[in-house]
């Protein structure tokens, strides 16, 4: 079983098409398309309320501080998935990388872990578009009849928005309609153009005064909010989890990395890219960098604009603010972009969930009809079936509680990512990498360090459904996966049987039969006699093959009469002409009743040009050949082109390579 589970996949094989790898999906991105890709999945609704949240519950005017350490821990590790997707551009991003570096087993695990990421993240964000929306037609007084209010905004139950939003987007990514990516770029553009907005109007009425204290002083955490690291804390030092101070900076990074997250799912696209080793690392920091620039920004204008002691953590935090100002009107606006954001955002979560489901139905860890290609070159059943499922528990469970479950799946493949460099850079030095992390080794354990402490300020509760939604993966694996994978099929199938050798032809009559050797009479074979007509005019008689001046043949022990296989001395030395033959023997080439053959010796005696073609004769007479001190002029011979006697053979019309026409 171990050399099962543990089997890596090779890098040539996981890129090359001997393994359905790159070029299967539709090239359809460039750089530009991948940043506004990783602005559309990074810039949700977050941006205009978590700066409010975390300022009001955890921070204080210090959360600026927070963005950047969250960016920072985000920006080590896409250094790692920028080096790996210019080693492995395929479509399952950190499940592939996995897959090459540690086995099949972590790749298993890895793959597990972003479907629970992305199918949540899907589910909820699907939720949190329809409360917007919702708002957004209460704040432009749009009447909504009361047969849709009691369905539309719900947290939990049925919801018709929510339903409608996800069955829309899906049924776009399953018949591969361009529109999905001009759509994307036109939210995009549209909700950047609202972020510029709340950041010029915010900064209008900046006061440096709401900014003291910018550390505000500890206090204790509401109950209900434990994490693993303060539980190991009160276990530990007997302390209690506190906010605010500088544990609060601290505190408020997790959450707000969960606003960065998305970069990652770049990755995804690496199959549809051209020159995906080059163009997805670029993407990738790109739209991470432009991300932190404009949370940092909305921030700052937040925090400056009014005190975080006048917000109520209850109410959509930036509007409220607006509405103290006197900004009513930002509220609306706010609202608008919101919406397109949250689309973009369920737009490219359904393009990277399918594309990791994709990855893993192809490797034969999930069925492998789910990765059937449809007539539009996309992934259409991996599309219906991860978008089917994220339909259901967007309408089953209270996904809007399990918000962290998103976070802790994203962080646990950053930890696998980051040692997948470290592992990568020992043990295949000798991949190509178009992009390499600066000061790998520190890089990379810094990485995992500060991943691994953003893991630890996550819920206790969130660590335990975390662990049962992985056990149940081990369990699907075991029982299906580890059967059907397809690198198992390839490793296990029997060599292909060689092909029966061809049975060759009698010789012709007074031909000795040649058997492959060139041993001489006697020692198992002979030097096969040319047909007549091969090599001049006139009848042959049989004569007897040739002895061998090796007698035990080219390549057989006795070639070597000091070799340690030698079995019999080397009774006669060769003739110092290999090409003599034996006295007594007649020589098949010689002259007598072979007159005048192309290449034999009669040929200086009867060729006119005296020598022949090929002769050792003088040349005076040999246009061919131009003695040096001798000049005559070029005489063209015309070319005479001696048939075949075994049987024509025709001369291909277009020589010269394969390639010609």
């Amino acid at each position: 079983m171990r050399n099962n589970m543990f089997r890596r996949l090779p890098v040539e094989q996981a890129t090359g098409r001997l393994y359905g790898g790159r070029h299967r999906l539709r090239v359809v991105y460039r750089t530009r398309d991948l940043i506004v890709l990783g602005l559309g999945v990074m810039i949700g609704s977050g941006i205009f309320k978590i700066s409010g949240e975390q300022a009001a519950t955890t921070a204080g005017p210090s959360v600026i501080i927070s963005f950047l350490i969250a960016g920072g821990v985000c920006l080590l590790a896409a250094l790692s998935y920028a080096e790996l997707s210019s080693i492995v551009p395929v479509a399952g991003s950190a499940y592939s990388f996995s897959y090459v570096a540690f086995g099949e087993i972590w790749a298993w695990v890895v793959g597990w872990a972003l479907v629970l990421e992305l199918l949540l993240a899907a589910s909820v964000v699907a939720r949190a578009w329809s409360l917007y929306a919702t708002q957004a037609l209460a704040d432009f007084a749009v009447p909504v009849p009361s047969w849709l209010a009691g369905i539309i905004g719900q947290e939990k139950g049925f919801d018709l928005f929510a339903f409608g939003i996800l069955v829309l987007l899906i049924t776009m990514l399953a018949t591969g309609s361009r529109l999905s990516l001009r759509s994307l770029w036109f939210m995009v553009m549209a909700k950047l153009i609202v972020i510029g907005l709340v950041v010029a109007t915010g900064l209008k009425f900046f006061h440096a005064g709401n900014l003291t204290p910018f550390v505000p002083p500890e206090r204790p955490a509401p109950d209900g909010a434990t994490t693993v690291l303060d539980a190991v804390l009160g276990a530990v030092t007997g302390s209690k989890p506190g906010v605010f101070g500088i544990w609060g900076i601290f505190a408020a990074a997790p959450a707000i990395a969960f606003a960065y997250i998305g970069f990652d799912l770049i990755a995804t696209a690496s199959e549809e890219t051209d020159d995906a080793p080059r163009k997805v690392p670029r993407g990738m920091l790109t739209s991470l960098a432009i991300a932190v620039v404009l949370y940092v920004a909305v921030a700052v204008a937040m925090v400056g604009m009014v005190s975080t002691d006048r917000l109520d953590p209850a109410k959509p935090l930036l509007a409220t603010a607006f509405g103290l100002v006197g900004a009513d009107s930002m509220g609306k606006i706010i609202d608008v972009g919101a919406v397109l954001a949250l689309t973009t955002v369920i737009l490219v979560v359904l393009i990277s969930l399918t594309r990791v489901v994709f990855s893993m139905s192809r490797d034969g860890l999930l069925p492998r009809p789910i990765a059937g290609m449809s007539r539009y070159r996309v992934p259409s059943r991996a599309t219906l079936v991860a978008g089917g499922a994220a339909v259901v528990m967007s309408q089953t469970i209270n996904v809007l509680t399990l918000e962290q479950m998103v976070v802790i799946g994203t962080l646990f493949a950053f930890l696998f990512v980051s040692a997948a460099v470290l592992a990568l850079r020992r043990d295949r030095p000798d991949l190509h990498r178009p992009f390499r992390v600066p000061a790998a080794p520190v890089t990379a354990a810094a990485t995992i360090l500060a991943t691994g402490w953003l893991m630890l300020n996550l819920k206790v509760q969130t660590w335990g459904y975390f662990a049962v939604w992985m056990a149940v993966g081990i369990v699907i694996y075991l029982a299906y996966g580890r059967r059907k994978s397809q690198m198992k099929l390839l490793l296990d199938a029997p060599p292909p049987e060689r092909p029966a050798a061809a049975r060759t032809q009698a010789p012709p009559p007074g031909v000795a039969p040649f058997d492959g050797s060139f041993a001489g009479p006697g020692q198992g074979g002979g030097f096969p006699v040319p047909p007549p007509g091969s090599y001049g005019a006139g009848p042959r008689p049989n004569v007897p093959a040739p002895e061998s001046p090796y007698p035990t043949g080219r390549y057989s022990v006795g070639r070597r009469p000091s070799g340690p296989y030698d079995r019999e001395p080397y009774d006669r030395e060769p003739p110092a002409d290999p090409y003599a033959l034996d006295p007594g023997v007649p020589n098949p080439f010689a002259s007598g009743p072979h007159p005048g053959g192309r290449y034999s010796a009669e040929q200086f005696g009867s060729n006119p040009y005296e020598g022949g073609r090929y002769g050792t004769g003088p040349h005076t007479r040999d246009p061919y050949v131009q003695d040096p001190y001798v000049e005559k002029p070029y005489v063209q011979e015309p070319s005479v082109q001696e048939p075949y006697e075994d049987g024509e053979r025709e001369e291909p019309p277009y020589p010269g390579g394969r390639h010609r026409r």
